[in-house]
Order: structure tokens, then sequence, then C-alpha cells
């Protein structure tokens, strides 16, 4: 199993565990995919994806049309991407990424979080250098091809790391830029996209010790509870 695998499969975000926030987080990429690409899932690689996930994770139909519909209303204000870099107590490097309609308020959240919690808020692309930022798509495995095989064919789509989870899924990461190409790969020649999500992989984990660990938790806990919150990466050792 290589690096990135290990660390996702730790890391998984605890909201991912909540259904409410599932269909927050995925009605907020849909609603930001329709603005970006419109609303025909035909002609929106990325909606079409999300769709796909929406119906996997259970999401209402009601919802997913209510997110769409969200997009193309002139009366409703429009999500902004905003990613937020600090440190928490300890030197742990923490990068959360929001979808908002509010960044003042956003702003003064995360910042809250990270001054009551012994941290600080940090320039914007100050921690860049260390993360690596990928695209993760999940997909299910297809007869008669093997993962050496489908491995070697994908490299020249700008995957790097191919791997199977406890349930037999593949998990494939990429370069951030390459999303597309795999995407458009996988979809051409008939595989079933389970998600197809962007991640940031620390370079490097920081040990902790049980005590500071708990001290870091309730940090990463406020933020996963703010609904302006889609992710939080980090790179404390698990």
């Amino acid at each position: 199993m290589g690096r990135a695998f290990e660390y996702r499969k730790a890391t998984k975000m605890k909201r991912w565990g909540n259904m409410a926030r599932v269909f927050t987080k995925l009605g907020k990429q849909i609603t930001m995919a329709v603005k970006d690409g419109g609303p025909e899932p035909d002609t929106n690689p990325r909606l079409r994806v999300l769709m796909q996930q929406a119906k996997k994770e259970n999401m209402p139909k009601d919802n997913v049309e209510r997110a769409i519909k969200k997009a193309t209303s002139k009366d409703e204000a429009d999500y902004k991407e905003v990613v937020y870099e600090g440190y928490g107590p300890f030197g742990i490097a923490i990068v959360v990424e929001t979808a908002t309609d509010n960044p003042t308020r956003t702003v003064a959240n995360v910042r809250s979080y990270f001054n009551k919690h012994g941290g600080s808020l940090g320039t914007s692309g100050s921690l860049e250098f260390l993360f690596d930022h990928k695209c993760v798509f999940k997909i299910s495995p297809k007869d008669g091809i093997s993962l050496e095989d489908l491995e070697l064919e994908l490299i020249d789509f700008g995957v790097d790391e191919l791997v199977q989870d406890e349930d037999e899924n593949i998990i494939l990461y990429g370069e951030f830029k390459s999303y597309s190409d795999i995407q458009k790969y996988l979809e051409e020649n008939g595989f079933e996209i389970h998600s197809a999500e962007f991640e940031r992989i620390p370079h490097e984990l920081k040990e902790v010790t049980e005590e500071q660990r708990t001290t870091l938790e309730k940090l990463l806990d406020k933020f996963e509870e703010d609904d302006d919150v889609q992710n939080v990466f980090h790179n404390m050792q698990e």
C-alpha cells in the first residue's frame, strides 16, 4: 500500500459518517459544478460524477435537484471555494477547504477555531509545500483487467498510484491537473466510478503524544462541525 492510501484510510473525514453532512457537502459541490459547467450531466463531466456519487450515497433526488436549481437561481448567493492554511498546536500543519456564501463569516470562524485551540491562521499558500494536491477516484474492478495492467495503462493519463481497498474497490491517485483526462479514460472504458474527489496528501507525518492528539482533535472537530467546511487535511501521524 502506498503513502497516499494509508494516509487516506487513516484520516477519512468524520463528516462522511454523518448522512446530513454528506448531503450538505455533495449539495454544495453539485451547485458549484453547475455554476462552472452548466446543468446538463451529458456535457458537464464533473456534475456527472457527482450525481453518480450522490446516488451511491442515497442522497434524495429532491436534494440533488435543489442543488442544481440553486446554481441557476439569481436570488441565491454564490458559493466561493476558499482555502485556509495554518498551524495547530504542536506545529501540526492544517489545510481547511471551504465552500461559502459568506467568506467574511467563514474566515472569522476559522480564525477563532485556530486561536481558541492554540493555533494560528497563516497566509494563503504558506503550506502548499507540505502537501501534494491529488485527484482521487474510487472505481469498481473489471473482469479480465489486473491492477498491474490498469496501472500501466493509466500512467500516461496522470495516475501515479493505484491500490485496492478492503472492499476490493480500486483507488486511483493522480495529479490534480489530470482529473479530466482520468475521468474521460474511465468513462470511455466502462469503469463504474463510485466517487471522484480532491485530496491533499502530506509529504511527511509528524508524531504527537496521546495528550497532544486529544488537544489537536478538539480543534479538528471544530472544523468538521462547521457547515462551510468541505475538507480538512493535516500532517499529524495517526
